[in-house]
């Protein structure tokens, strides 16, 4: 424990002797709730603290509930900060996602798979294209995420889209439609997050319930940062493709020190990749190799 502790330190230490050496995302700008997002369903589980500047998402026996943003994007930048429900959370899923209009639908999804009292939380993400998912890839996260707000980031461009959390790549899934792999880049989404039970899969692939005498179990928001390409829900394009920050070339591959940290969190909290599932895939799908996870 000490060891992983000193280890954990010594890198934090190097991301900032060395952040600048990467063309990591431009600073995500807090905004008040209302500004980019609206509620969805059940508006009685949302609580409104600071002017709207933080929320707080319920879950009961009752229901659920979630919100989404106003505006549809094609590509961006994408962040909220999220301290998750803390305690015995088993059973329920905190999402953050992005996902377009229609049934042939792209998505890029965050979910927080709660747990036991003392286990940790999983975190699965997953991209679906042209309706079909099946890309996850399960972490354990470096730190407690009830205990503090963390930031949970989405870069989307047309080369490639990044999954980030405190602006550390935690996942890469490059554009490889030359390899016959779709990738979302001309349906707009509009961002989701919701609190919701799912003990039907969630935990132990379902094996632990939620405990409902814990309930209500609380989520909390804050951050609401939306820096995309508005459009349409029919627009096919964004019209200031390549005028953009998170359209210029640095942001178009990792540079080599994003991949390290990548790799660092491969290697030490990976815990599923689909890229390795001969089960699922016998052979391996082309895009693995080029987002380097095999």
């Amino acid at each position: 424990m000490a060891s992983h502790y000193i280890w954990t330190l010594c890198f934090g230490l190097l991301m900032m002797l060395s952040g600048a050496m990467a063309a990591a995302p431009k600073k995500a700008v807090d905004v008040p709730f209302g500004r980019n997002y609206m509620p969805t369903w059940a508006f009685d589980h949302i609580k409104y603290y600071n002017g709207g500047s933080e929320i707080q998402l319920f879950l009961d026996n009752y229901t659920g509930t979630g919100f989404q943003s106003k505006g549809s994007y094609l590509f961006g930048h994408f962040s909220m900060n999220i301290k998750m429900v803390a305690g015995d959370s088993a059973g329920t899923v905190t999402a953050f996602y992005l996902s377009s209009q229609n049934s042939e639908h792209d998505e890029i999804d965050f979910e927080f798979l709660g747990n036991r009292t003392g286990q940790p939380y999983i975190l699965q993400t997953n991209v679906y294209t042209g309706g079909k998912g099946d890309k996850e890839q399960r972490i354990y996260l470096w730190f407690d995420p009830t205990k503090d707000y963390h930031r949970y980031s989405v870069l989307w461009n047309l080369y490639q889209i990044v999954f980030l959390v405190d602006d550390i790549p935690i996942r890469v899934f490059k554009n490889s439609k030359d390899l016959g792999v779709k990738f979302p880049f001309n349906q707009p989404m509009k961002i989701y997050s919701s609190l919701w039970n799912a003990d039907d899969w969630a935990t132990r692939g379902g094996l632990e319930k939620t405990d409902w005498s814990k309930a209500p179990f609380v989520a909390s928001y804050k951050g609401f940062h939306i820096d995309g390409c508005e459009a349409s829900v029919q627009a096919k394009f964004c019209d200031t493709q390549g005028k953009r920050w998170w359209d210029q070339k640095e942001f178009q591959d990792l540079d080599s020190f994003q991949w390290r940290r990548l790799r660092w969190v491969r290697n030490k909290y990976t815990i599923y990749n689909y890229c390795t599932d001969r089960t699922r895939y016998p052979t391996v799908p082309p895009e693995c190799k080029r987002d380097r996870d095999i």
